[in-house]
């Protein structure tokens, strides 16, 4: 083995333990390592040049070695520990993994630069934030991917018709909900806009996508009553693990000021001023920033995460992963929906973070306070945005019904 790869697994090893890696899992990551770099000695391989073949390859052997020394199959989950360690080793060799796909063809070539292409447009020229850009991103390679393996490049785009929208269109609803297909057809005529504005496509045909036609207030969304939120956080505060502490700091900051998902993932240590109680959110969408007033239960629970659950880390979220790499959380969905099913509440549809903005903004509408607040609260930019969730206070529209003329009961 080169000098070069002789020093990967103490390099390796200094880099899980600065992140904070447990000497167990660092242990296990080298071990899992240092035999992928046997197993690539052994073939004649060089660390940099691996693929995700390769990998694949090896793991299907790894099992194989499994059953041969120990005379049964190992678990469904077991080669996800060998998998992370050799991902952390061609992490440090090769910088990005997976790696960055390669053409293997004409039309994968002409896919990969018009999508680089696009993305400048729509970073420089539109100002999208980040998350749009990767959602139009999105349908721009699916888009592309399809219709040039239908009918090659470049004559694929030259030649693309209305028909092709709509027999792609076809294709992508019997997959999605109505919702998720309108978003879809949403973001398809951007990138008809921008291919016949490079001139790669003679018509504008952007103006023929046909989005499915979702109508106001059709659905309710799922929404907790008062006891329902008292039953989860009171299952949550039970639960006095570094997890649990966490966890049930997030839930009072849902039920009691109804944030975003993002807001709370987002949200920063210096965020919280605990010499005036109070809570800046920077609200996902509208980037305004919004002063709370910081509640006792919820100061309560932040500070119990962060005495004896945060664990030690250079990031500057609030709330972080309980596992090394200690990082901000990438989403909330599964957490809610564990505590909700922990604590035996089965709400109605949708179970996740969004449900307590909606429980909370209903709870406020019963209250009688004024949209306009409410939507301050919520960090909508309109009063519009807010009145959706006139429709979640049932009770309340059912309380000033009237009675119909003329339907007087006899005795």
């Amino acid at each position: 083995m080169p000098k070069s790869e002789r020093e990967l697994i103490p390099e390796l090893k200094a880099v899980l333990s600065s992140r904070r890696y447990s000497p167990v899992v660092t242990g296990n990551y080298c071990a899992y390592a240092q035999e992928f770099l046997d197993y690539l000695g052994h073939r004649g391989i060089l660390v940099a040049d691996v693929t995700e073949a390769e990998v694949a390859r090896y793991l299907c052997d790894a099992v194989a070695l499994f059953r041969k020394r120990r005379g049964r199959n190992p678990g469904k989950r077991w080669h996800e520990i060998p998998q992370a360690g050799i991902h952390a080793l061609l992490r440090l060799v090769q910088d990005q993994w997976p790696p960055a796909p390669k053409a293997t063809c004409a039309a994968d070539a002409l896919r990969f630069a018009l999508c680089n292409e696009y993305e400048t447009w729509l970073r420089e020229e539109r100002g999208l934030s980040l998350a749009s850009i990767d959602a139009f991103l999105w349908e721009a390679r699916h888009f592309l991917g399809w219709q040039l393996e239908r009918c090659g490049a470049p004559e694929g785009l030259v030649e693309v018709s209305v028909g092709d929208i709509d027999c792609y269109l076809d294709v992508r609803a019997s997959k999605l909900t109505r919702s998720s297909l309108k978003c879809a057809a949403e973001r398809l005529p951007s990138l008809l806009r921008y291919l016949h504005r490079t001139r790669l496509i003679g018509t504008d045909l952007s103006p023929h996508v046909l989005a499915p036609r979702l109508y106001a207030y059709e659905g309710v969304p799922s929404i907790l009553e008062r006891d329902q939120i008292a039953a989860v956080l009171v299952s949550a505060s039970m639960d006095t693990t570094p997890a649990g502490l966490r966890d049930h700091a997030i839930l009072q900051l849902l039920a009691t000021y109804g944030l975003r998902s993002g807001e709370i993932r987002n949200m920063r240590i210096e965020d919280i001023d605990w010499r005036t109680e109070a809570i800046r959110v920077r609200h996902s969408k509208t980037q305004a920033y919004t002063f709370l007033p910081l509640t006792e239960p919820v100061g309560e629970a932040i500070l119990a995460y962060l005495r004896s659950g945060r664990p030690a880390t250079d990031a500057r979220e609030l709330f972080v992963r309980t596992r090394a790499p200690y990082r901000k959380l990438d989403r909330l969905y599964s957490m809610v929906r564990r505590r909700l099913r922990d604590a035996c509440v089965k709400p109605r549809g949708k179970c996740g973070p969004h449900i307590f903005r909606h429980a909370r903004a209903t709870e406020l509408l019963r209250a009688a306070v004024p949209q306009k607040i409410i939507g301050d609260l919520l960090g909508h930019r309109s009063i519009a945005s807010t009145a959706p969730y006139l429709k979640l206070a049932t009770e309340d529209l059912r309380a000033i019904a009237l009675d119909l003329p003329g339907t007087e009961v006899s005795a």
